[in-house]
Order: structure tokens, then sequence, then C-alpha cells
């Protein structure tokens, strides 16, 4: 990923013309992400990878990752190969937001087993190994552990830029896994992770990344706010990003002046706009008011 990168998350409702709106504001607003939410047991909703797939082929520039995928319902190396296509079909432009699982009262109706969170953790770190080995073109991938196996499976070709694994962590354990193996967190939406406890995750994943003799700084982290960015800009108002979970509601200025406090305090680098109400005119305003004035806060080119 780009230095920073700026985007929105998408429900998949069956709403098709809705979603074709807001990712062509977000494209043309010049927005880099679009973070597709992945509830396969919601019925009126749209499986997440294919809404993926389509929107990566009505698309030139916009990278889109699953935001993120549940891993008890998409096996591993299912979702490796459909993870390395998504990738190559766009041109390098799938990253692969993953979780362990959530609603597990949700997850057990589709017929998957429950799992303790070690239980899902160990499957987790378990599913990236199988993965990465089956993005290796000429590998022969055969590996055996608790919750997943593979038996000589063929890895491939997984496109360029390859596919990053963003893991949506929240407890210390897959923090620190996420500092271990993962290219990025994606930070839980303050509902699951509230303001506070995102300083101190991100200080488990500098501190397991260099642990494991990475740099600390190679791995993207992703915050994921949730609000509505209100009209006509609004020079003050508007809550902190601090604690607590309420969605920020606030003019452009506050918007920017938040989203700068979390690049400069903590090693933010990607910035999603959760809406409380999906619709074009949020992303405009959030591409075209916010982002602009985050970009100068930092000192980065607008365009």
């Amino acid at each position: 990923m780009s230095e920073y990168a700026f985007g929105i998350s998408l429900t998949p409702t069956q709403d098709l013309s809705l979603a074709h709106d807001v990712t062509d504001v977000a494209e043309r607003s010049g927005l880099d992400l679009v973070g597709v939410q992945d509830h396969p047991y919601v019925g009126n909703f749209l499986d997440a990878l294919a809404l993926t797939g389509h929107l990566l082929t009505r698309t030139t520039r916009l990278r889109v990752f699953p935001d993120v995928a549940n891993l008890p319902l998409r096996p591993p190396a299912v979702l490796a190969r459909t993870a390395a296509s998504l990738n190559v079909i766009s041109g390098g432009r799938f990253e692969l937001g993953i979780g362990a699982g959530g609603y597990w009262d949700a997850i057990t109706t589709m017929g998957v087993p429950r799992r303790s969170s070690a239980e899902a953790l160990a499957a987790l770190e378990e599913a990236i190994t199988i993965m990465r080995g089956m993005w290796s073109p000429g590998q022969r991938v055969r590996f055996e552990g608790d919750y997943y196996r593979v038996d000589g499976v063929d890895g491939s070709e997984a496109g360029s830029p390859p596919v990053s694994v963003w893991i949506g962590a929240q407890g210390p354990r897959s923090l620190e896994l996420t500092g271990r193996v993962a290219d990025g967190w994606a930070a839980p939406i303050p509902s699951y992770l509230p303001y506070e406890r995102w300083p101190g995750c991100n200080e488990i994943v500098d501190r397991a990344a260099g642990e494991a003799g990475r740099d600390p700084a190679s791995v993207v982290r992703l915050a994921q706010v949730v609000g509505t960015v209100e009209p006509g800009g609004g020079r003050t108002g508007g809550a902190k990003l601090t604690s607590g979970a309420d969605p920020l509601r606030a003019g452009a200025h506050h918007w920017a002046a938040e989203l700068t406090r979390l690049a400069t305090e903590q090693p933010f680098t990607g910035f999603v706009l959760w809406p409380e109400q999906q619709g074009v005119e949020q992303v405009r305003r959030f591409a075209e008011e916010v982002v602009p004035l985050v970009k100068a806060n930092l000192g980065l080119p607008s365009a």
C-alpha cells in the first residue's frame, strides 16, 4: 500500500445500483480503497467476494478488500484461489482482509462447528500459512494442522502487486499474530474495539513485529471510523476519537483534525469511513472535503 490511503466501507445489500454509484464516486473522487463487509449468513446481502469481483471489473484504480473475510465460512485453500484470481483479474488491486470469526451464533447456522477464541486464532494462523504457500507458483503445498489440511495442492500465480493480508484483530493474541505474520491490521470499528484501546493495540503489533525480526512500520494500519461527515465544513464541534465508540458526526475540518491526529500520534496510514447512511453524498464529502485537508495537514500532495 502507498504511504497513505483513504477509503470507504460498503455494505453489500442487494441494491446494486447504490453499490455502483458509491464506487463510481469513490473512483472519480480519488479515493484508494473500498472495503466490502462480509456476512454470508445475512440472507439479503450479496456475497462479498462475488460483489468484490464485480466492482473490480467496473473500476480501474480502486483497490477492493473484504472487510473482513469470514474465515470459518471460507476454507483457506479455496479462499486463496479466489483471492489470487481477483488479484490477477484486477491487475493487483485486491487485498485480503480476514478475521477469525465473530458472530458465532450466526456462523454456526451455516453448518460449521463453533470454535473457541483460541481455536479460531490457531485456525487463522494455519489458514494464512496455507494461502501464502498457494500464492507461490511452482510450489506444491502440503500442510497438516489441527483445523486445515492440504495434500500436494499446486501453488499458482497470484498477481502483482501481491495480495496483502490484513487481519481484523482485536484481542492481544490476535494482535500478536498480526505483528508476526500479517501485512496489516484493519482495526475493527469502535463498537468492537473502543478508541481508547487503539494505542495499546498498535503497541502490541509493534512489539510482536519487532520480536519476529520484522520492521513494525512494514505492518500497515487501517483506522476504520463510523460516522457522518456533516455539511458546511465546521471547524468546531464533534467528538475526539480517543475513547468510547460513538460515531463521529462533524464537519470536514473536525474530521480532518481527528484523522490527522491518528496519523501523527499512532502509526495509522489508512483511513476507512464507515458511513452511518450509505450514499454518494457521504463518499463525496469524505473524498472532496476531508481527505484534501488531511493530506495538507500531513504535507502530502493533494493528488
